[in-house]
């Protein structure tokens, strides 16, 4: 029994999955079954938020002692989500009276404010929660039972996964969530990066942040310890490639100001006004490179050398041998700024540009103003 859904992605069809909050619907709606009929169930089905049957076989469904569990295989489809083939299990006996829902071993713990979850609480989202209590409460109204029911969901190998995801950073200790708000993963999904992004600017908010630093990867978060130590005790957040939605998230969550830092590959493009540095989304490095450097002087020989480059590294050792490269990165930089600012509305914004091989290259106007600002005692 598979799960058959697919979605397009450019000239592709991919193969779509169900998430761990579908998993653990599923899951507790098999063990509760068992527990409440003693009858186990050769599959488990449900109709997701959008409305998506998902029916799936358990990988098992037992008794013990007076409980139930029951394991479901998470299946992200063609999505490379870390938690594809774990198995997320719910562990259901009968209580007095309610539903109450709590996370086992490799079920994260919130320790920050600004999540879905208090702080203490199991890290499985509102919409997950709001699944599981539909399925077990169909489960009783079929039994006849008029009792409660405590669910505990658990992930074998949920800590060692969660090293892999976003959750460290966020303040969720112990394992991954449980998360989905439509119930179905879809592959090379946007959605769930850009909420993990906006999950990150409210978690800062809500601990009272009004300036917030951004950067694209890895790369920019060793530059920024490297090179700005001292403005590096600010919130910073991972934006990916998502700058325009970073910048709009920011501002809705009334930050005032924003300080990206990011690899010139990435910001160059940010010139051309480009709001999604992926390179599928739009490039124009090359092409930014030689307007610029047309506007600075370059000739034709130049311009068309820089159309060739294949990375902006090399197109700066051009600008370099021809003594451009500052008049250049000048030019960039602010244009850069003025497609910020023009797009960040009311809040203050800047970015700072570097390079892996020559370290900083420059930062806009904005940026110079709010790190001195920042750096004030």
């Amino acid at each position: 029994m598979s799960f058959d859904l697919t979605m397009r992605s450019g000239s592709k069809l991919l193969r779509c999955g169900y998430t761990t909050g579908t998993c653990a619907a599923l899951a507790s709606s098999g063990a509760a079954r068992l527990l409440l009929t003693g009858s186990m169930p050769a599959s488990l089905a449900l109709l997701t938020p959008d409305g998506i049957r998902v029916e799936v076989a358990p990988i098992f469904c037992r008794l013990e002692g007076e409980r139930a569990i029951c394991a479901v295989k998470k299946d992200a489809g063609d999505d490379p989500d870390v938690t594809d083939g774990m198995q997320i299990l719910a562990e259901v006996k009968k209580t007095d009276s309610g539903i109450r829902i709590d996370g086992g071993t490799g079920v994260g713990r919130v320790t920050k404010p600004g999540l879905d979850r208090k702080v203490g609480e199991a890290a499985i989202n509102t919409v997950p929660r709001q699944m599981i209590t539909s399925a077990v409460k169909d489960v009783c109204e079929l039994a006849g039972y008029l009792g409660g029911l405590e669910i505990l969901i658990s992930v074998p190998g949920g800590e060692e996964a969660a090293k892999k995801t976003f959750n460290p950073m966020l303040g969720i200790e112990g394992g991954i969530s449980i998360l989905g708000t439509s119930g179905i993963v879809e592959p090379m999904s946007e959605r769930a990066i850009v909420d993990t992004i906006e999950t990150q600017i409210r978690q800062a908010a809500s601990l009272g942040a009004k300036k917030l630093i951004a950067l694209p990867g890895n790369y920019a978060l060793d530059f920024l310890h490297a090179q700005l130590p001292d403005i590096s005790a600010y919130p910073v957040i991972k934006c990916s490639n998502y700058l325009g939605e970073t910048l709009d998230m920011a501002s809705l969550c009334k930050m005032e100001e924003l300080l990206l830092v990011g690899h010139i590959g990435k910001l160059v493009k940010l010139a051309g006004g480009i709001m999604n540095t992926h390179s599928r989304m739009a490039d124009c490095r090359q092409e930014l490179f030689c307007a610029h450097a047309a506007l600075c002087g370059a000739g034709q020989e130049l311009c068309r050398a820089l159309m060739l480059q294949p990375t902006s590294d090399a197109c700066l050792t051009l600008l370099e041998d021809a003594g451009l490269i500052a008049p250049v990165l000048e030019s960039l930089l602010a244009a850069v700024q003025r497609h910020l600012s023009r797009r960040a509305e009311a809040m203050r914004v800047g970015a700072v540009i570097f390079s892996n091989t020559r370290g900083l290259l420059g930062m806009t106007e904005q940026a110079e103003r709010m790190i001195r600002e920042w750096r004030m005692p």
